[in-house]
């Protein structure tokens, strides 16, 4: 597990390539932190250090967003049951190959594919953060 803190947004490019350079080449990653803690905020700075220049927001109401790459970007705050996430089509996202960065992953843990990244985020101060990596599954 790698963990890095950081005093101010401006600091999330370094952390979006030192995630990036963590991963090694695997593209599923799930996002965990209280609400606030900065999710959407690291996966706006994660999809510009991968060259995506389109506005990346949070699909709060849409559960997923797409960008060019493709990029899934997924919230499932709003997930009211696990169905809603087959009445998506989560598999063909899941395993299209494309970037999958999910929020929320616990409202459908039992879909997650095997191995992913996980990210999670701690609030330690007003704009203080620590975010730790670690790689889930073989």
């Amino acid at each position: 597990m790698e963990a890095i803190t950081i005093n101010s947004p401006a600091e999330l490019k370094s952390v979006a390539e030192q995630l990036i350079a963590f991963a090694n080449g695997n593209k599923f990653f799930i996002f965990e932190g209280e609400m606030a803690a900065g999710k959407t905020t690291l996966i706006k700075a994660f999809c510009d250090a991968l060259g995506i220049y389109e506005v990346v927001s949070s699909p709060t109401f849409s559960i997923v967003n797409e960008y060019e790459g493709p990029i899934y970007h997924f919230d499932f705050y709003r997930l009211k049951n696990v169905q809603e996430a087959y009445d998506i089509g989560y598999e063909e996202y899941f395993y299209s190959g494309a970037y999958c960065l999910v929020e929320w992953p616990t409202k459908v843990q039992e879909l997650l594919p095997e191995k992913y990244i996980k990210v999670e985020i701690k609030i330690t101060g007003k704009t203080e953060r620590v975010f730790s990596f670690s790689m889930i599954g073989s």
